[in-house]
Order: structure tokens, then C-alpha cells, then sequence
């Protein structure tokens, strides 16, 4: 069984917890929104047109847009 005082100090860390879940999950959604909301245009707004071949290598862009990300083959294997 649990003191009073564990009690209360599990009840304040959930709320903590709660509170920052909270927080995170509203960012989550603005940033979801704003990507939505400007249809992505944003994300590719430093990667200029001449830039595009080099996106991959160039410090102006922060990903590669058009890059497939694949896992490789013997990450899958069960060992």
C-alpha cells in the first residue's frame, strides 16, 4: 500500500506527465496544421530551384525531398 505522501507524490508527477503530453500534442497539431495549411511549402521554401540537384549536399536544404528511405536487407534478418 501506498503513504499518503507516495500518493500525493505520484498524483503531482501525473499531472506533470499529463500536462506535458498535453503541450507536445498541441504542437504536434499546429505543426500538422500549418503544413496543411500552407499545402508543405514551407518545408521546401529553403531549397531553391537551382538548388535541387544538390539538396542531398547543400547546407540551403535540410532533406532531400525526392530520396527513398529504405531500411537495409540485413536489418530484417532475424539473428
Amino acid at each position: 500500500l501506498l503513504s499518503p505522501l507516495q500518493k500525493w507524490a505520484l498524483l503531482a508527477l501525473s499531472a506533470c506527465s499529463s500536462l506535458c503530453c498535453l503541450c507536445c500534442v498541441l504542437g504536434l497539431l499546429v505543426a500538422i496544421g500549418l503544413t496543411l495549411g500552407n499545402q508543405g511549402r514551407v518545408l521546401l521554401a529553403p531549397c531553391a530551384v537551382t538548388s535541387i540537384a544538390l539538396a542531398p549536399v547543400s547546407r540551403e536544404c535540410p532533406f532531400d525531398p525526392t530520396r527513398v528511405y529504405v531500411s537495409p536487407s540485413w536489418a530484417g534478418d532475424g539473428m
